[in-house]
């Protein structure tokens, strides 16, 4: 039996043993497992942190004003804990300010909509009022372009309309098997009908730049997350190149729908539009930095990693607001009990993350002895549930020092837990593939679903009652714990990377190389 093979029996028979522990019973007596313990469970403070984060301070949308706040709070909140923080610049970011918006039918009766502005569009100045039509189908961009130009005064509505914003999951649950066929048949005949039209008008994001250029009154889309009343909130055009004359607006799946029942059925639906917004200039972007130096290996270092920034159509609570307190309050705690690691612990709150993982590919880059010394890093990155995915990131040793650690935790933190040896290689979901890339031992702490994909992620309903303290709690416990074990593990973990497997063409796969950072607004972004 190789090396490696063995190291997997025995983590694997551990495993199955710590699962198999009494619940707040630790293996082994460590007054620091349990001092860490106490402090998260009785004396936390994930809640005040998360209430400022989300509901204080806001989104925090890349290079906005909220984000900047964001980071001197967090810096501050850290020295105020006795932990030295700086706030890193990494590069600049075209900011914005987002202001009030508010869209109301005017006719063929009143009703006040629910829609928002999407980030970096263009506000407009004072009240417009329009009639809304359906962009038509057209040959090409510049036959949509000639389109725009002769309705300027107009809103255009460019997303296909649901049949029903009634959620799959109460089709699947009351719905006869003929109901729920119909239904999805139909969708599908929309969507794909609707997409080809798209793409001839030169795909989306054209779509939104041709009617920016023929300046039309406003651009109104839908982008339903297939929940209750749950839209997912994106920036208007791209990265590099965000609308400069015209709004858009996410409409709700159910007044979207109202829209357009209205527009193709030819009974003049006009809406009236008030949507402010300001644009900063290009201004400097960071990463809040808060470290605890190590007392006997001050150059090996733990690295607790969740990124900062937010979409800003909700509070950015589960993304990444979750993370990020876990992370702080995991900090607190080890100050609190722990202050004198044997290696170096860091807190990093990554900017940047929505735009290609910018913040923390930047830090990596710029801090090659800390890639290089790096111990172990744990990222969490996944809404409010409690952690229960961890992947090696396609290491080959790490698996016994696991091991070791979740026989040391408490079973109630660490019996659900699936663990992947040694999984692949973490691609671009989230910061610790900034750090993985090197090769160096960066680990992803995946949560419990919690509906995370149809409720909150990317959604307008991303906000502080969604999160979960009990979860989050225990999460910042288990980092906390597993900062301590990984500081006061004797042997620095292993770098060897898995072969990778062929790919489905039979060609070889190559481990993922480490992609430069965009420092700046006209820089390329995911």
């Amino acid at each position: 039996m190789t090396r490696s093979l063995r190291s997997a029996a025995i983590a694997l028979a551990l495993l199955f043993g710590a699962r198999a522990a009494s619940a707040q019973t630790l293996a082994v007596d460590d007054p620091i497992l349990r001092a860490i313990w106490r402090q998260g469970m009785d004396s936390s403070q994930a809640y005040a942190i998360a209430q400022v984060l989300s509901d204080s301070i806001g989104p925090r949308l890349n290079g906005s004003p909220s984000h900047k706040g964001a980071n001197e709070w967090a810096a501050a909140r850290l020295r105020g804990w006795g932990i030295d923080a700086r706030n890193e610049q990494y590069g600049t970011w075209r900011s914005w300010r987002r202001g009030i918006t508010h869209l109301d039918l005017v006719r063929p009766r009143v009703r006040s909509l629910e829609a928002m502005m999407l980030a970096w569009s263009p506000g407009v100045r004072g009240k417009v009022e329009g009639k809304v039509v359906v962009m038509p189908e057209v040959a090409d961009s510049a036959a949509l372009l000639a389109w725009g130009q002769q309705n300027k005064d107009n809103f255009v509505l460019v997303s296909f309309p649901q049949p029903t914003c009634r959620p799959d999951s109460s089709f699947r649950q009351f719905a006869r098997p003929a109901t729920w066929d119909s239904m999805t048949a139909q969708r599908t005949r929309a969507r794909d009908a609707w997409n080809a039209r798209v793409t001839k008008a030169g795909g989306a994001q054209a779509v939104q730049r041709v009617l920016d250029r023929a300046g039309v009154r406003g651009i109104l889309t839908n982008n339903w997350s297939q929940g209750w009343g749950v839209d997912k909130i994106f920036g208007a055009g791209s990265f590099k190149s965000p609308l400069e004359k015209v709004p858009a607006l996410d409409v709700s799946c159910e007044d979207y729908g109202l829209l357009f029942r209205l527009a193709q059925n030819n009974q003049g639906p006009v809406v009236r539009m008030e949507a402010e917004a300001e644009f900063l200039g290009e201004l400097p972007v960071y990463n809040t930095i808060g470290t605890m130096r190590g007392s006997s290996k001050p150059d090996e270092y733990i690295v607790l990693s969740a990124h900062y920034d937010s979409w800003d159509g909700g509070s950015g609570s589960t993304d990444n607001g979750t993370g990020s307190t876990v992370m702080l309050e995991a900090m607190r705690i080890l100050r609190a009990v722990y202050p004198n690691p044997k290696r170096t612990i860091m807190v990093g709150l990554w900017g940047g993350e929505e735009q290609g993982l910018n913040g923390s590919r930047a830090f990596a880059a710029d801090h090659p002895e800390i890639v290089s010394g790096l111990q172990a890093l744990f990222n969490q990155d996944n809404g409010t549930g409690r952690v229960e995915n961890i992947g090696m990131s396609g290491l080959v040793g790490p698996e016994g020092p696991w091991a070791s650690w979740i026989t040391r935790l408490p079973a109630e933190l660490s019996r659900d837990f699936k663990i992947q040896f040694p999984g692949g290689p973490a691609g671009g979901g989230s910061d610790h593939a900034s750090f993985a890339c090197y090769g160096a031992p960066s680990f992803g702490l995946g949560s419990l679903n919690w509906e995370y994909f149809s409720y909150t992620w990317h959604t307008n309903r991303d906000t502080f009652d969604k999160i979960v303290f009990d979860e989050i709690r225990g999460n910042a416990v288990l980092v906390a714990s597993l900062a301590y074990l990984a500081s006061e593990y004797p042997e620095k973990l292993e770098r060897v990377k898995r072969v990778m497997p062929p790919g489905r063409d039979g060609q070889p796969t190559q481990w993922p190389s480490c992609t430069s950072p965009a420092r700046a607004t006209n820089q390329s972004a995911r």
